[in-house]
């Protein structure tokens, strides 16, 4: 059986010390009280986390059943993970997140842990907002495990300033943390796996430190990975690795959502856009499966602009 129609799931919304009430405030939302919201997990397959279809036919179906009993029908051909693998969010850092990483998948089995990259785009930025990115030239490992010690890092992380409809590629090991007055698009692997290595010298919601990772970070980060570069987008793409493809459309005109007969995921970033007879406004996302990859995707204001997300072949 062949559909035609897009999905939508329920977010997933998480409270995090640093979140704050963006998802409301920018994207119209309802979100849960009792705490800061950081994270608005809008597509995630684990078995802690499970996205559910929120509209239509296939109303309550998980993702996971979806990959596993129609996954040929709904995301295409070519795909052996056991689990859907990518992970999709919403941050709202109104303050700093902790310093951390991610694994390389080089050492990631003996740490007993899952390697993730990352791509950040950056949907609003306060003036003045940034992110750490990497270490500055001439760091050493020694120094920095020195540094760490002391509780003070600052000197040893590279900070770049970000803008609105930018975008920073984040592989396996690269050390990073997000500081306040960002909202972003966050496209990942399907992992959970992150090493924080420090958090600023401040207490958790519960009032107590946070648990640190030292060890596991040390053996993760990259320290030939200094100063990295925010990225503007040149022409449509804004990554495109081997874990997933993100590119920006203009939309300016109707656009088939996808070039191959697979799956595709549109995050609606300014404007409307309609997809069959449903509209999606800025914050919303939506998956496209395999059968509908010829269906097009109109703009339903002036200025539209949409994040699709695929993976290659």
């Amino acid at each position: 059986m062949i559909m035609r129609e897009c999905l939508t799931f329920a977010p997933l919304y998480m409270q995090r010390l640093w979140g704050g009430s963006a998802l409301e405030t920018t994207f119209r939302r309802t979100v849960p009280v009792g705490g800061p919201i950081g994270e608005s997990w809008e597509l995630v397959d684990r078995e802690d986390a499970q996205s559910v279809v929120d509209f239509g036919p296939r109303q309550g179906t998980t993702l996971h059943d979806l990959w596993t009993r129609h996954r040929l029908e709904v995301f295409g051909e070519g795909f052996r993970e056991p689990r859907f693998p990518l992970l999709v969010k919403i941050l709202d850092a109104s303050e700093m997140l902790s310093l951390q990483v991610h694994p390389p998948e080089h050492v990631a089995d003996r740490l007993q842990g899952e390697p993730k990259s990352e791509v950040w785009y950056f949907v609003a930025t306060k003036p003045g907002a940034g992110v750490y990115a990497g270490v500055k030239h001439g760091t050493t490992k020694t120094g920095f495990k020195l540094a760490l010690d002391s509780g003070s890092i600052e000197r040893f992380v590279h900070r770049v300033e970000t803008f609105a409809d930018t975008f920073l590629f984040v592989p396996s090991g690269r050390l990073h943390a997000i500081d306040g007055g960002n909202i972003l698009f966050e496209i990942q692997q399907n992992s959970d796996t992150t090493y924080r290595v420090f958090d600023w010298n401040r207490p958790g919601l519960d009032g107590k430190p946070r648990q640190l990772h030292v060890t596991e970070s040390l053996e993760s980060i990259d320290f030939s990975d200094c100063e990295p570069e925010l990225n503007w987008i040149s022409g449509e793409t804004v990554v495109h690795c081997e874990h997933f493809e993100v590119d920006r459309w203009m939309l300016h005109e109707a656009r088939c959502a996808n070039e191959n007969p697979r799956f595709a995921v549109f995050q609606s970033v300014i404007g409307e856009v309609l997809f069959g007879d449903r509209k999606f406004r800025a914050g919303d996302l939506f998956l496209v499966p395999a059968g509908a990859h010829r269906e097009k995707l109109k703009p339903a204001t002036k200025s539209s602009v949409v994040l699709r997300t695929t993976i290659g072949e």
